[in-house]
């Protein structure tokens, strides 16, 4: 049961007049008012404009409510709630969406012009598909591009693919046909961020196909230090994740289950590298645990880099290896820009 939302009256009447639309944009804020007005932004200037924007201020003690509430276009809809954390936020914009299709950025984020345009297209082309996502370009704070793009491919019952790895890859990429939140349930309150997309994904994929469009629309903001540093935490949210889309999973896939958890302490490693205080220790137990659970990982091109990041950690140090990262991002972000 949600709790009551807090909505003030033109707000509401914003709410009982709007037309039904084809896209409800789930966009969850907390004190994000740094980035909030580009990411908005961003969305109003999609080609494809059959959408609502359900902003959901998750308690924030910025100026978010009166920023919001102040937004001209009808299609924007601003409700504040106390802080229940971004899939309660994502919950109660789900809750309150009247599309068929349903959309999430988070409030950092950006979107290429067509987005949802091209999104649309491939759900209105392929009925039987239950998410489409996107190829992702990482930006830096001022959101200049890093060089990075993940391209993901994969489509169809993708759910063997997925345990492995989350390829929708962050929370700002995904469509999802509305009628696979009445199946599979919402998003899981209880679990932190960073994991609670890719438990909600597992569920979807374990009973539709994904769908891709092969070109880079969502542009994932990375802050410097940005990363946890509850490490303990963040391990036992992906256990837990782990554990579910286990727990109802068939025989045949059960064998999956230790690549799985190998995957999960490979992709941890990374984070006390990333961290503002970097803890080559402890990126180093939990490569040599995914090893251990998985040894094929050792073979494989994102070990090799890791073991390269840690190696020029404990080389080099904190201060120099971030100025080599940083510049060897400058110079991909450079090519990107010119080519």
């Amino acid at each position: 049961m949600l709790p009551p939302l807090s909505l003030n009256r033109s707000q509401s009447l914003v709410s009982v007049n709007r037309k039904i639309p084809a896209v409800s944009v789930v966009v969850p804020a907390y004190n994000s008012m740094e980035y909030l007005p580009e990411t908005i932004s961003s969305l109003l200037a999609q080609s494809y404009t059959d959408f609502e924007v359900i902003i959901v201020n998750d308690g924030s003690t910025d100026n978010t409510q009166e920023w919001g509430s102040q937004i001209q276009d009808s299609r924007v809809v601003l409700i504040s709630q106390e802080n229940r954390g971004l899939s309660g936020a994502r919950n109660t914009g789900i809750c309150h969406a009247k599309g068929q299709y349903i959309a999430f950025l988070d409030a950092d984020d950006l979107w290429h012009p067509s987005k949802l345009k091209k999104q649309v297209q491939e759900l209105d082309n392929n009925a039987s598909a239950g998410l489409v996502y996107s190829w992702v370009s990482y930006i830096d704070d001022q959101g200049r591009s890093t060089g990075k793009c993940l391209r993901n491919s994969e489509t169809g019952m993708i759910w063997d693919t997925l345990i492995q790895h989350n390829i929708v890859e962050c929370g700002s990429v995904a469509m999802v046909r509305r009628e696979c939140f009445d199946q599979c349930g919402l998003f899981d309150e209880a679990l932190k961020s960073a994991v609670e997309d890719w438990d909600m994904w597992l569920r979807i994929a374990a009973q539709y196909p994904f769908a891709v469009v092969k070109e880079a629309l969502t542009y994932y903001r990375q802050h410097p230090g940005g990363a946890s540093k509850d490490w303990k935490s963040m391990e036992r949210s992906y256990q837990v994740v782990i554990e579910k889309a286990f727990s109802t999973a068939p025989a045949a896939v059960q064998s999956l289950k230790d690549e799985s958890c190998g995957y999960a302490n490979l992709k941890l490693a990374w984070k006390p590298l990333q961290a503002k205080e970097k803890d080559c220790k402890q990126a180093i137990e939990y490569q040599k645990r995914a090893a251990h659970l998985y040894p094929p990982l050792k073979y494989t091109k994102e070990y090799a880099r890791l073991s390269i990041a840690i190696f020029l950690m404990r080389t080099l140090g904190p201060t120099l290896y971030r100025n080599v990262l940083d510049t060897v991002r400058s110079i991909k972000g450079w090519m990107v820009g010119t080519s």
